[in-house]
């Protein structure tokens, strides 16, 4: 039953496939052609279905993983498990997903946190630096901000991609947040320059730190 019920849904995953949106999101790192609306679809019709979720993940292909992500219960997972599945998230969506809907639901995310934040991996580094952001918006007790402020001024210009955007976005969030280091967080950003020329659509807010930090705190205003 479980056999048939994978096959099908796998078969549902493969229908909505549309080449040109697969050979879009190539561009981007993610192997899949599935509108993520449908799939979302297909998400609320299945509900939560932690067995399926897990074959799901063990078929390796990334339109089921993202699947998985959604339908899965956090809280079964142990923390060695999301190490690992981290670890297999070849794709930037599963990553992004796996992280922001499953890890940070789950009851070992501080664990995993301080487990991934210095990992020599930069892609699972840069899920520790994720969570860490995260503290810093909801949850800053206990967060060494100013040390994490001397680790993005001497790492973030010449870290890998990945990386750089999520220490980058840990810098904006600091600025943000904190009134008292906002200054120091303009000045970093400004001087190391990352995504300074970033593409940005219009209506949209650059990622380049002083813009982004300048752009929330006027909001606040």
């Amino acid at each position: 039953m479980a056999d048939t019920q994978l096959a099908a849904v796998m078969a549902e995953l493969d229908a909505l496939a549309d080449p040109k949106m697969r050979e879009a999101n190539e561009k981007r790192g993610d192997d899949h052609g599935v509108n993520l609306s449908k799939l979302r679809e297909v998400a609320k019709r299945l509900k939560t279905q932690h067995d399926l979720a897990l074959e799901l993940w063990a078929t390796d292909d990334t339109a089921a993983r993202l699947l998985a992500l959604l339908i899965c219960r956090p809280k079964l997972y142990s923390a060695d498990d999301l190490d690992a599945m981290l670890r297999e998230a070849r794709a930037p969506k599963v990553h992004d997903w796996l992280v922001n809907y499953v890890v940070k639901k789950s009851p070992h995310m501080e664990e995993l946190r301080v487990r991934w934040f210095a990992d020599s991996d930069p892609v699972v580094a840069s899920a520790g630096w994720a969570l860490t952001t995260d503290r810093v918006v909801k949850k800053p007790e206990g967060i060494d901000l100013t040390g994490l402020l001397d680790t993005v001024e001497s790492e973030m210009k010449d870290a890998p991609d990945r990386l750089q955007w999520a220490m980058n976005h840990c810098l904006a969030e600091i600025g943000i947040q904190n009134a008292d280091l906002r200054p120091r967080a303009i000045d970093i950003g400004e001087r190391l320059e990352v995504l300074k020329d970033y593409p940005t659509p219009p209506n949209c807010t650059s990622p380049f730190a002083p813009i982004w930090i300048a752009e929330m705190v006027s909001r606040q205003g």
